[in-house]
């Protein structure tokens, strides 16, 4: 055989075993993740919002599977971290990271969650971060890094405002090369200024494209399984009448090999 088959043949084993394994991992991911959703211990209040949250949509769209360091940034009531930590399983590990400010001028209802999972010994594999929202970070480089309804706060006086550009930049550092970052929010009108996210807790999702390449991240996809037409973006969030069903966008931007 020639020295140049022998390349070629030797590119296309090393390729057909990579196929292999990223074929595996999905299995697991999504074995892993429907296992998650199905938990019979999540509080009943969370599992009666999965219709519309979507979570086993969403985390398939994110690809956590299991072994993965996932971070949650601003958990809150940790719905999304009780999944990630089943997900992941013994051999992964979730960082829950509640910003300081948060924690001073919010409810203290608002971070409850995240403090009883992280005492809970069914997730036993969740450690509770906190800090200035300026200075996020996490022990050990992360596959994926989630953020969901909350990127907007990151303006708001009462984050401090925090400083966009380092939080920015923190986020694209806490990552592995290749890691994702997902941004799940409430949709502002196209061509919204930044004072929607103070008043409506909404934001232009072409804004959260400007900030996060800024530091460095490119843009992989978008998921349309939350949008909703009949929201007509004028509303805040915690209007009774379009609370809980509001038009999300859910961004994924990858931080480079």
């Amino acid at each position: 055989m020639g020295l140049s088959k022998l390349i070629l043949g030797t590119f296309l084993i090393a390729g057909w075993a990579l196929g292999q394994a990223s074929s595996g991992d999905a299995s697991a991911g999504a074995d892993a993740i429907a296992a998650a959703v199905a938990d019979s211990h999540r509080p009943q209040e969370q599992r009666d919002r999965d219709p519309h949250r979507l979570p086993e949509q969403m985390l398939m769209f994110a690809g956590i599977k299991p072994g993965d360091r996932v971070g949650d940034f601003m958990p809150g009531n940790a719905y999304f971290t009780r999944l990630f930590s089943r997900v992941v399983g013994p051999s992964g590990r979730v960082y829950a990271f509640i910003p300081s400010e948060e924690i001073k001028n919010c409810p203290a209802a608002e971070v409850a969650g995240s403090r009883a999972v992280s005492r809970d010994p069914v997730y036993a594999n969740v450690k509770l971060l906190t800090g200035p929202v300026n200075r996020f970070s996490v022990p050990e480089p992360l596959d994926i890094l989630w953020t969901a309804q909350n990127y907007h706060d990151l303006h708001d006086k009462f984050m401090g405002p925090a400083d966009i550009g380092q939080v920015n930049r923190a986020f694209f550092n806490a990552l592995k090369a290749g890691g994702a970052l997902i941004v799940v929010d409430h949709v502002a009108a196209t061509g919204s200024s930044l004072a929607t996210t103070e008043s409506l807790h909404r934001i232009d999702p072409a804004i959260i494209r400007r900030e996060i390449e800024a530091a460095g991240f490119i843009f992989d996809s978008e998921s349309r399984v939350l949008a909703n037409p009949d929201d007509d973006h004028s509303r805040s969030v915690f209007d009774p009448s379009i609370r809980g069903v509001t038009d999300q966008v859910v961004l994924k931007f990858s931080k480079p090999q």
